[in-house]
């Protein structure tokens, strides 16, 4: 570690951990003799290195090449565009879907976009940063309310649904810190009640929740079509890039012509569409995938447990953290993973809490139960913990004046 007060030493310090190329830890760690397990990667159902993804990028690159080259309305559109969407809005169980060239700015774009002044927004308090830039940049009032409590989210919409003319939920389908998700029924039914619509962020939950990997609604056995805006990424089970908003054919269809991420950005590329196509199909075909996810996910939940380590909410579902009592004891186990081949970066103060750091593992379902067992043996206390990159996490965090939104 680098030692020194500057922040750019403090950067530097930070660099050991973060931002390493894959590519190379791996590479480093297998001349060594040793083997190299990532916990680090969206990838739910281990399709990021599957060929037949691949071949179908290399397909597309070949025959319609990289880049779109336009938004979709002026030139950029593709066949495969058209058939990406109706693919996701088939498997999410909806009537249509339009995809958007960033995940993070499908949120961000559309509460944005949905409300006026005279409206209202109700969140979660442990949204995604995309959700919390989405409703802040919209005119609507936004009030949060205690993560996952149902009964805090009735008595903000009994203080202050009269007074909007419309009102939007948003939770997500599986919250990527904690591991928990919200009590769908129940949200469907306060919808119900207090007049208004629900948006579901099932980044993380499709490919990971139900008996298929469709997600939330499938998980409890409802009919997705109840819920009004279902929003998804194609960088985590599907292995590429950009989010899609899945409903009601006339909204979408509307969003077409006037969603700004939509409107004034360019389409996805012809590569990536054809890439997430190919893994729908093959999550279809394989549906053993999202069961494994399920399988690995209970068992690392249920192998920590037992080791005494503090799992928080988390309920088994592609994402588990392992909290720590303190920053100390949180770098120490994050040193002593990366030092046995375990790429699992540690996330506190940077994206949580300060009194709840952790080390936030992704369950796939190309991971071994030996690989499993071996991150969480790797995991004990020790007092060698390096002060600098301690230093170092202090200070920029102090530098940024916030947290930084890693989710």
């Amino acid at each position: 570690m680098v030692s020194g007060g500057s922040l750019e030493d403090s950067i530097a310090a930070l660099k050991e951990i973060y931002l390493q190329p894959l590519d190379k830890l791996k590479a480093d760690v297998e001349k060594r003799g040793g083997s190299f397990v990532s916990f680090a990667n969206y990838d739910y159902l281990g399709l990021g290195q599957d060929q037949r993804i691949r071949q179908a990028a290399a397909h597309a690159a070949l025959t319609q090449g990289v880049g779109a080259l336009a938004s979709r309305l002026v030139g950029g559109s593709r066949s495969i565009h058209d058939t990406l969407e109706s693919e996701i809005a088939d498997f999410v169980g909806v009537e249509d879907a339009i995809t958007v060239v960033s995940g993070y700015m499908t949120n961000a774009s559309l509460l944005g976009h949905l409300l006026t002044r005279s409206d209202l927004i109700v969140m979660d308090d442990l949204s995604h940063n995309s959700i919390m830039v989405g409703a802040h940049a919209s005119p609507a009032t936004v009030v949060r309310f205690e993560h996952g409590n149902m009964d805090a989210l009735e008595a903000v919409l009994t203080a202050h649904r009269e007074d909007a003319k419309r009102a939007l939920i948003v939770v997500e389908g599986l919250y990527s810190m904690d591991g928990d998700i919200p009590d769908l029924p129940r949200l469907l039914r306060i919808r119900d009640r207090f007049d208004a619509w629900l948006m579901v962020d099932e980044a993380h939950s499709i490919g990971v929740l139900g008996a298929t990997g469709r997600g939330i609604a499938e998980h409890f056995g409802v009919d997705p079509n109840e819920i009004d805006f279902i929003i998804g990424t194609l960088s985590k089970s599907f292995a590429g890039s950009g989010g899609f908003v899945a409903g009601r054919k006339t909204v979408i269809d509307w969003l077409r012509f006037t969603l700004p991420a939509f409107v004034f950005s360019v389409g996805l590329s012809p590569v990536v569409a054809a890439a997430v196509h190919e893994g729908i199909a093959i999550l279809r075909a394989e549906p053993w995938r999202p069961l494994r996810v399920q399988e690995n996910s209970r068992f690392f939940l249920e192998e920590a447990r037992a080791r005494g380590l503090n799992t928080g909410p988390a309920i088994g579902a592609g994402v588990v953290p392992v909290q720590f009592a303190s920053h100390a004891d949180c770098l120490a186990a994050a040193s002593r993973l990366i030092s046995q081949g375990f790429y699992v970066p540690p996330i506190p103060m940077l994206a949580v809490s300060k009194d709840k750091p952790r080390i936030r593992f992704f369950l796939s379902a190309v991971h071994t139960r030996e690989e499993i067992c071996g991150a969480l043996d790797a995991i004990q206390p020790t007092d060698k913990v390096s002060a600098d990159f301690k230093m170092a996490l202090d200070q920029t965090t102090t530098a940024t004046g916030s947290r930084m939104p890693v989710q």
